[in-house]
């Protein structure tokens, strides 16, 4: 049976995931904001899934809240980003399966998690684990590697991929685990390790200054 998750929670049935999100909205009433972190932090990671996800949480997420579907007939999220816009989306379209982009994003990602870790280590070593944004002081278990000072992730892993002739020319091999798919062609993949090396610009924030960015 395929897993089912939002960010790192599994779900037996596609019927459990999506009551987990129907919960959380029913919690709140019309114009609500979202204030309980765990909640908070299940919308953000569903909004992560969406197909539009880069565009839909723009400059980073500051909060959410609960409105009337554009119909009115149901409640659904809205979040309200840290310049002030009100961004809507459908959770529905969040759980749908994903699509190649986002697979191929996905790999991106897991690709490129070592060069992420050596980085935190490398600060780790150097006794220099403070937030880069604020200069406070962090725990190695509230520090998170973040793009904050250059581009997004996105916007590195999209230019890549473009690159290379679009989405539909990478190929991955197939999903072993949870977020595991990795490229098929490894000439490829290190030649996207490489395009990252070079774009990149990582920082550190504490979990809370971490959450306020975009997560794409």
């Amino acid at each position: 049976m395929a897993e089912l998750w939002i960010g790192p929670r599994r779900y037996a049935t596609k019927k459990a995931r999506q009551e987990a999100v129907q919960d959380i909205l029913g919690r709140y009433g019309l114009g609500q904001v979202v204030d309980q972190e765990q909640d908070d932090l299940l919308l953000r990671d569903l909004l992560n899934m969406h197909p539009d996800a880069a565009e839909k949480s723009g400059p980073g997420v500051d909060y959410f809240r609960v409105i009337a579907t554009p119909r009115g007939h149901h409640k659904g999220p809205e979040a309200v980003l840290v310049n002030g816009d009100k961004v809507a989306f459908s959770y529905q379209k969040c759980l749908q399966a994903p699509t190649h982009r986002q697979r191929v994003l996905d790999a991106m990602r897991t690709e490129v998690q070592p060069q992420v870790n050596s980085y935190f280590e490398s600060r780790n070593a150097a006794n220099t684990l403070i937030s880069d944004e604020t200069g406070q002081p962090l725990a190695s278990n509230d520090a998170h590697v973040s793009y904050f000072r250059g581009p997004r992730f996105h916007d590195i892993a999209v230019q890549f991929v473009e690159e290379a002739d679009g989405w539909d020319a990478v190929d991955l091999t197939a999903e072993t685990a949870r977020g595991l798919a990795l490229f098929t062609d490894r000439a490829l993949a290190e030649r996207w390790h490489a395009h990252h090396r070079e774009r990149a610009v990582l920082g550190l924030l504490s979990s809370k200054e971490n959450l306020r960015r975009p997560r794409v």
